[in-house]
C-alpha cells in the first residue's frame, strides 16, 4: 500500500480512538467559545473532505461538494460508520503514483480549478486533519476531557517541548 495512504489511515485512526472514548453529549457539545463548534462538527468536516477526495469524476475532485451529514457530527456511532467507510475506500485505492487531477475548491473568491496530483490532495488532507485535531484538543481541554494520545493534534514535524528536571 502507498505510504501516503498508510499515513492517512494512521492519522484518521486517531479519530476512531477518540470516537470510542467520548459519548454523544461530549461529542456534540458546542459550548466552548469563541467559535462554539463541537468535536463532532470538526470530525464531520474532516470526513467530508475525504468523502470528496475519494470521489473522482472525470479526473476531477470537487471539495465544495460536501454532504455535511449532521448525524456524523452528533452521533459517535454514525461517525464510526463514516470512519469505516472512508478507511475502506482508502484501502481500495491502488497505486497513486503522480496521477494528475483537477481539484475544485473555494479559497474565498469563488470556485477555482487547481491542478494537483492525487498524492498532493491526500497529503493536504492529512495536514488538514491534524489541524482540526489541534482544534479538537482545545475543545477537549475546555470540556476537561483527557485522552491518552499525547500526539493528538500535533504535526509529526512539530518540535517536542523539552522539559528539564532541576
Amino acid at each position: 500500500m502507498n505510504r501516503i495512504i498508510q499515513s492517512t489511515i494512521q492519522t484518521l485512526k486517531k479519530s476512531h480512538e477518540l470516537l470510542t472514548t467520548l459519548n454523544d453529549d461530549q461529542f456534540g457539545n458546542a459550548s466552548v467559545s469563541p467559535y462554539y463548534s463541537s468535536i463532532g462538527s470538526h470530525i464531520r468536516h474532516i470526513y467530508d473532505f475525504y468523502d470528496c477526495a475519494l470521489t473522482v469524476t472525470d479526473g476531477c475532485v470537487d471539495l465544495t461538494a460536501r454532504k455535511r451529514i449532521t448525524a456524523i457530527e452528533n452521533s459517535c456511532d454514525s461517525a464510526i460508520e463514516a470512519f469505516a467507510t472512508i478507511i475502506h475506500r482508502l484501502k481500495l485505492l491502488d497505486t497513486l503514483n503522480s496521477k494528475k487531477i483537477v481539484v475544485i475548491d473555494d479559497l474565498g473568491m469563488g470556485k477555482l480549478e487547481i491542478n494537483y496530483t492525487y498524492e498532493a490532495l491526500l497529503a493536504q488532507g492529512n495536514s488538514h486533519t491534524i489541524h482540526h485535531y489541534a482544534i479538537i484538543n482545545y475543545i477537549l481541554d475546555r470540556l476537561n476531557i483527557t485522552i491518552e494520545d499525547s500526539d493528538f493534534g500535533y504535526n509529526p514535524t512539530t518540535p517536542k517541548k523539552v522539559t528539564t528536571l532541576n
